[in-house]
């Protein structure tokens, strides 16, 4: 049974919303505002021209624009959806059209370096709140989002210290009207749980993948020609996106670097596992980390079908 977004609200949460980046993520957020009716009017600004081609195509907007400046003007909430390294530029950039009492977010798993990059260039009057909704596939572009993207996953909103209770209350109302769980963290604290949950994990899949692809050719062939569900599940982590994942382990490096530093010393743990034939210890890390999966599927962030809950039946169309 696929699950659906909550009935549309009798009134918008923000009147008029920008949408600076239609990827994934931002088409996704536009076609979500959309269904619940959390905003009433939605700018689209994207630099790529076949981005905005196909946000106007799929009418994701009210408007769409090639300026951020230009979507911004006026608008209650702005959320800048691009890479992060992108986000200091972006904030110059529509900082003369904002509003006073406008909320000015983002969607990046970063959240340290975002506010060092948006704060300083931000007027008087205007709230930054930024904002790390917990869901993505590994496809990209605006034919990628859907509406219910960010059901039942998690929003975390990492405000600054002196951020404005209603600005963080009205943002809070926007993600949970979207589908979200919504947590409130330091930007700090946020950094370090992704890195473990989220950056480190690519990383990995990364370097697996690189591996394979540096093997001999004959081997490689092989390699993707009896690619078993491990192999196959680190190659989706490393199809994502590569300019939003070298701008995240670029602004995020120091918890990345700690996390790594941790999945170092174990990895030498269980080498040395392997390598004394130490099967008790083999089968009791295992189990721990069995237990690991267990506790997501029951937190409701992953499915306990076979197969990660991939569909198998006749009328599979695919799909992320």
């Amino acid at each position: 049974m696929t699950e659906k977004l909550g009935a549309p609200l009798a009134q918008p949460i923000f009147e008029r919303i920008a949408i600076i980046g239609v990827g994934l993520i931002g088409s996704s957020i536009a076609r979500a505002a959309r269904r619940v009716n959390a905003a009433h009017i939605i700018a689209i600004a994207d630099t790529s021209p076949e981005a905005r081609e196909h946000a106007t195509a799929l009418k994701l907007g009210d408007s769409v624009s090639a300026s951020p400046r230009e979507a911004a003007a006026g608008a209650d909430l702005v959320v800048l959806c691009a890479p992060v390294g992108a986000n200091a530029e972006l904030a110059k950039a529509i900082a003369p059209a904002l509003k006073k009492g406008a909320v000015v977010s983002d969607v990046g798993s970063v959240k340290g370096a975002v506010i060092e990059a948006i704060a300083p260039h931000l007027p008087a009057g205007v709230h930054l709140v930024p904002a790390h909704p917990v869901a993505g596939t590994e496809q990209s572009g605006p034919d990628a989002g859907f509406a219910t993207l960010f059901l039942n996953r998690w929003c975390i909103l990492t405000p600054p210290e002196n951020a404005d209770a209603g600005a963080v209350a009205r943002l809070r109302a926007f993600w949970e009207a979207l589908g979200c769980n919504v947590e409130v963290m330091s930007a700090s604290h946020h950094d370090l749980v992704l890195a473990i949950t989220s950056h480190v994990p690519h990383l990995i899949a990364y370097n697996i993948v690189g591996t394979a692809y540096d093997l001999e050719e004959a081997l490689r062939s092989e390699v993707i020609k009896f690619s078993a569900g491990g192999f196959r599940d680190s190659t989706r982590l490393a199809a994502s996106d590569p300019t939003m994942w070298r701008d995240v382990f670029l602004n995020n490096k120091d918890a990345v670097l700690e996390a790594l530093g941790r999945f170092s010393e174990d990895l030498t743990a269980l080498q040395r596992m392997i390598r004394r034939g130490d099967g008790e210890g083999l089968f009791n890390l295992f189990s721990r980390t069995r237990a690991i999966r267990r506790g997501i599927v029951e937190a409701g962030q992953e499915t306990a079908a076979p197969d990660f809950g991939r569909p198998h039946g006749e009328d599979d169309k695919g799909g992320a």
